[in-house]
């Protein structure tokens, strides 16, 4: 059943999901935050809402128990809303992490 943070706050859950999108992207030693309103990604620059970006992939990522799956969308160089190299620099990041691509 799919959930957002709020929807999991406080819970311990075995096994989870998560798909990580362009609102959050690792830049040059340090996060890219972004909010897609209307057609397009634009910069989140207020402090107060930079943090809430960051908070919800802590919630998001701090839920499972057992095991977690980060699903990281392979982009479409059609769409430009949704370019391909920015969800590989996601996922090369994940890996770097050490994180392990299945």
């Amino acid at each position: 059943m799919p959930a957002t943070e709020f929807g999991i706050q406080g819970l311990e859950l075995d096994w989870t999901g998560v798909c990580w999108d362009l609102d959050l992207v690792p830049e040059r030693g340090g996060w890219s935050v972004k909010a897609f309103k209307g057609t397009k990604w634009q910069s989140v620059r207020d402090p107060i809402r930079r943090r809430y970006v960051l908070n919800k992939y802590r919630v998001l990522l701090t839920r499972a128990r057992e095991g977690m799956i980060i699903w990281v969308p392979p982009g479409d160089p059609s769409d430009w809303t949704r370019p391909p190299q920015k969800y590989n620099c996601i996922a090369e990041y994940l890996k770097s992490c050490g994180i392990k691509e299945i």
